[in-house]
């Protein structure tokens, strides 16, 4: 938050010195030997750089400086070079960048303990609010207002970037696991039925005809058939259902007619990737296409039959591929250690006097269903926070959500603009399928004072798609992150 300050230490002369700073100092820009030296060395040592696990052309030193103005140059390989993406001047020892390091506080507020308020009747994850910086230290840590440097922006998304284009799928495979395909002439309402039984919100669709996969079934598609259901006049009733096939739905005019806010359609195509593709493709595959997952496919022949069906990719499980990689080099990835609040991340409630070019979608507990399912498609988000009047959070309504309703036949029984959000979260509460749950937990949350590694490793849990930023003690909310968030953020 501050940076780590060094211990002070008695000198001989019994005069404690002044506390030293550590200070990282980075080239990205290749060589074979790269050296630093500056004024602290009086420009007469030369201080070797090493280069960063996973980037051979990033080099990296750490150097513990006094307070004060610092110039500094690199020698890289027998030639003086300065950064032209930092501070630089021209000087005695020609052009040099150069650095102000502040002296850090002596005295900083003790952290107490603030014992969060208990749970409500919705649960809510507390972890990340039972030991909270009291409100002076957040104030202090504002006014520090630590900025995000091109110069370690560009290092790291080179090293992750590079991380994901050097390993593939096949490392995404776990050991054991469970994935489920459905038949296309599969009727619609049994399909919705074996959602709920087997605990998933989506599974690829399989055509015995062509005998490969054609396309995906969500939770999405069963929120416009019940946004169907409940139009007046609609061709398609509860009892077609029965009879309705999956690949009759997929043909049909609902599907080719919808559309997100920006006027394109929902892609037609299947959407896959093959073992061997390297994460960053399948990544990109995700973001591009605005889908929760990606199939894995293996083609056993190059005509593409005899398609095998490996596992299910979700940014959920490459972002725990990059944890797990720089889990002890965090140190070669700079924006890591920098607090969410100072990084162009996410969605966030807009201040007084501002506004936000995408809006904070929140809802009250009391606002019906069906305004929920028409703003989870038109917002093209995949979950809204559910608050009080205070903005608290009290719960989140996540598309997969919707597949309680199939319980009992319940969405036949229900008129969505009178039946609340309130109601459909205690249905899906006393539903025995772990919708939008992990751990127990329904909310994951997280402060704007935490790391973007933080908020990686939480994110990095399966079945959780997104963090809720919520004001410490409080819960209110103050903007939300997703996976998709995390990874347009990282890739640029």
């Amino acid at each position: 938050m501050f940076g780590s300050v060094a211990s002070r230490r008695q000198g001989s002369s019994g005069v404690a010195e002044s506390i030293l700073i550590p200070k990282q100092f980075i080239w990205p820009y290749g060589g074979r030997r790269v050296f630093l030296c500056g004024s602290f060395t009086r420009w007469a040592v030369s201080i070797p750089m090493s280069p960063m696990e996973g980037c051979p052309t990033v080099f990296q030193v750490i150097c513990r400086l006094m307070p004060g103005y610092h110039q500094y140059k690199f020698n890289v390989d027998g030639e003086w070079r300065h950064d032209e993406q930092q501070p630089f001047v021209f000087g005695n020892y020609g052009l040099v960048n150069t650095i102000y390091l502040v002296r850090e506080p002596s005295i900083l507020p003790a952290i107490l303990r603030v014992e969060a308020p208990g749970r409500s009747h919705m649960e809510v994850d507390n972890d990340v609010v039972r030991h909270v910086v009291p409100t002076l230290t957040l104030e202090l840590f504002q006014e520090a207002d630590p900025r995000m440097s091109e110069s370690d922006l560009q290092v790291s998304r080179y090293g992750i970037s590079t991380f994901l284009s050097t390993h593939t799928a096949y490392e995404l495979l776990p050991q054991s696991s469970k994935v489920i395909a459905l038949d296309i002439n599969l009727p619609v309402k049994e399909a919705f039925h074996v959602f709920y039984e087997q605990g998933v919100s989506l599974a690829p669709l399989w055509d015995s005809c062509k005998c490969q996969f054609v396309g995906v079934l969500s939770a999405s598609d069963f929120i416009l058939i019940l946004k169907e259901l409940g139009n007046h006049g609609s061709n398609l009733t509860e009892e077609q259902l029965a009879t309705h096939t999956i690949a009759a739905w997929k043909e049909g005019k609902l599907q080719q007619c919808a559309t997100d806010s920006s006027g394109s359609t929902y892609p037609q195509r299947f959407v896959h990737a093959g073992p061997h593709e390297c994460l960053k493709d399948v990544a990109l595959k995700i973001l591009q296409n605005k889908m929760a997952t990606v199939p894995i496919i293996h083609y056993s022949s190059e005509d593409g039959s005899f398609p095998q069906l490996l596992h299910l990719a979700t940014l959920s499980g490459i972002l725990k591929c990059i944890c797990r990689h720089f889990e002890h080099s965090c140190g070669s990835l700079p924006i890591l250690q920098l607090p969410i609040i100072s990084i162009p991340l996410g969605t966030w409630a807009p201040k007084v006097g501002q506004s936000n070019k995408k809006p904070l979608a929140m809802l009250r507990p009391n606002a019906s269903l069906g305004a929920a399912l028409s703003l989870l498609i038109q917002a093209e988000v995949s979950s809204i926070p559910i608050v009080d009047d205070n903005d608290s959070l009290l719960d989140i309504y996540s598309r997969s959500d919707i597949i309680a309703l199939v319980k009992d036949k319940a969405y036949a029984g229900i008129s969505l603009d009178k039946f609340s959000i309130h109601q459909a979260l205690l249905l899906g509460r006393g539903a025995n399928s772990p919708y939008g749950l992990h751990n127990g937990q329904r909310c994951h949350m997280c402060l704007a004072s935490d790391s973007l590694h933080k908020v990686m490793e939480r994110l990095a849990n399966p079945g959780v798609r997104r963090l809720v930023i919520v004001e410490a003690g409080s819960r209110r909310v103050q903007g939300i992150i997703s996976l998709g968030d995390v990874f347009r953020f990282l890739l640029g």
